[in-house]
C-alpha cells in the first residue's frame, strides 16, 4: 500500500495495486544490509553464550546437592521479579564507566552469566533424567564433566533448541539495549534501524512495515525449523498446561 492508502478511513483492506517495490525502497532508504548482519551477529554470540551458560548452571543445580543449594536457586529466580526499566540507568552508568559504550559488549556480555528462566527450564528438564546415568558413568571412570558433554547434554537437545529459540526471539527483537549503548550508524541493529523510517513530523508506514516483514523472516523460519524440538522441551520441562 501507499501511506495514503494506509491513512484511509474508512479503513481500505485491499491496496488499489500491489506495491512490491517498497520492499526495495525501504532497503535502499537504509543501510539495512549492514543493520541485518549487525544483528546477526549479536543474536549468534547471545545464542551461544546462553545454551553454554544455562545448560552448565542447571548441571550443578540439578544434578548436585551443596550448602544453600535452595536459596541460590530461589535467588536466581527472584531476578526475574526485578523490572528490566529499574536496572536500565544503573547499568548504562556501569558500561559506560567501563568504556563499553557504542560497542557491542553490553549486549553480548551478560548472556555469558545465565538468564534465571532458561535456567529453571532447563533445570527442570535436567531433573527428569534419572541420576542412574550418573552413576553408571561415574563407575565406568568417568568425572562429572565427561558426563556433562556425552550423556546430559545430548539428551536434553529438546531443551537447548527451546533455550536457544528463547535466547534468539530475546536478542533479536531487543529495542530498548542498542538504543541505549549503540550511536554510530554502522552498529545499529535491525530492530533500531527501522525507526528511521519515523520521524518528528512524518512518518513512511508502508516502508516501515515492508522493512519489518523481512525484519521478521529469521524468527519464522527458525521457529518452522526447531518447532519440534522446541515444543518438546518445554512439555518435558514441567510447564505444560
Amino acid at each position: 500500500m501507499t501511506d495514503r492508502e494506509i491513512m484511509t478511513m474508512p479503513m481500505q483492506w485491499l491496496p488499489e495495486r500491489l506495491r512490491f517495490e517498497n520492499f526495495s525502497e525501504s532497503m535502499k532508504r537504509a543501510p539495512f544490509l549492514r543493520y541485518f548482519m549487525n544483528s546477526v551477529f549479536v543474536t549468534g554470540i547471545n545464542v551461544v553464550a546462553q545454551v553454554l551458560s544455562v545448560s552448565f548452571i542447571a548441571m550443578g543445580f540439578a544434578r548436585f546437592q551443596f550448602k544453600g543449594k535452595n536459596f541460590w536457586f530461589a535467588a536466581i529466580l527472584s531476578t526475574m521479579m526485578i523490572p528490566y526499566t529499574v536496572l536500565m540507568i544503573p547499568q548504562f552508568i556501569g558500561w559506560q564507566a567501563v568504556g563499553a559504550y557504542n560497542t557491542y559488549l553490553p549486549l553480548t556480555v551478560p548472556a555469558f552469566f545465565g538468564n534465571a528462566f532458561n535456567i529453571f527450564l532447563m533445570c527442570q528438564f535436567y531433573r527428569g533424567i534419572p541420576k542412574d546415568y550418573d552413576e553408571a558413568a561415574l563407575m565406568d571412570g568417568a568425572d562429572y564433566f565427561r558426563i556433562y558433554t556425552t550423556i546430559i547434554l545430548p539428551m536434553a537437545k529438546p531443551v537447548l533448541c527451546s533455550v536457544g529459540v528463547f535466547a534468539f526471539m530475546n536478542s533479536w527483537n531487543d529495542f530498548i539495549g542498542p538504543l541505549l549503548y549503540l550511536d554510530k550508524e554502522s552498529m545499529k541493529t535491525i530492530s533500531l534501524g527501522l525507526q528511521i523510517f519515523i520521524g518528528q513530523y512524518t512518518s513512511s508506514w508502508n516502508l516501515m512495515m515492508a522493512a519489518s516483514c523481512v525484519a521478521v523472516i529469521p524468527m519464522i523460519l527458525i521457529f518452522f525449523f526447531a518447532q519440534r524440538y522446541f515444543i518438546e522441551g518445554i512439555t518435558f520441562s514441567g510447564l505444560k498446561g
